[in-house]
């Protein structure tokens, strides 16, 4: 039987990933691995340099557990995919991986939205990365929306989805295509209508998760 970990920096996204494995990956064992301390860590100069050490720890005690693949769902610990895939003898897969592929494909102005600048850096530079691969050169800006990531850790979702909404509708005005950093934005999208493709990563992530392991 297939056996998923998703590698989880906040306990927000363990729902919503349950719930698409569930759908695209149907009879897949899932193990949800979480520290929910890497994104403020990642701001801390004390502790900054635990992150990558930690990664690794989880991705190895995946698979020790049988794991076939690990999705990480954070994009801000991206980067460290690659080390911690060689380092645990695991395939590992990068939730925005393959709405970046969709995002250089849909336009030359590609805005990028984030509710923490930890996550901002890692989406552009993997969009430039999917950019490269492509043999594109798009232009990419971001913009990190002020007050819509501690909304989401008060629990406060209505609070966050606006001011990302809000946000979604100032970008449309001069992008090609709009790409949400994080996975937990992905809601906001549903509740604004733009005239713009606005891409999320949690769905196209889990299917090419799913294609991997097919």
């Amino acid at each position: 039987m297939t056996r998923v970990a998703f590698l989880h920096t906040g306990a927000v996204n363990i729902a919503p990933f349950g719930e698409l494995a569930a759908e695209l990956l149907p009879g897949a064992v899932v193990v949800n691995y979480l520290d929910d301390r890497i994104v403020a860590d990642l701001t801390d100069p004390a502790r900054a340099a635990s992150v990558p050490g930690r990664v690794e720890a989880l991705v190895r005690a995946a698979a020790a557990g049988g794991a076939d693949a690990v999705m990480f769902t954070c994009s801000s610990i991206s980067e460290l995919a690659a080390p911690a895939s060689v380092a645990a003898g695991i395939p590992i897969l990068r939730v925005d991986e393959a709405m970046a592929d969709a995002a250089v494909a849909s336009g030359r102005r590609i805005r990028v939205l984030a509710t923490l600048a930890t996550t901002s850096r890692p989406t552009t530079a993997l969009l430039r990365e999917r950019a490269r691969v492509a043999g594109l050169h798009p232009e990419i800006s971001d913009e990190v929306v002020d007050g819509a990531f501690e909304a989401v850790v008060a629990g406060d979702r209505a609070t966050h989805d606006h001011l990302v909404g809000a946000a979604i509708s100032r970008a449309a005005a001069d992008a090609d295509v709009i790409v949400l950093a994080q996975a937990s934005m992905a809601g906001a999208a549903r509740s604004v209508d733009v005239g713009v493709p606005v891409l999320t990563s949690p769905r196209s992530g889990v299917e090419r998760l799913a294609a991997s392991l097919a």
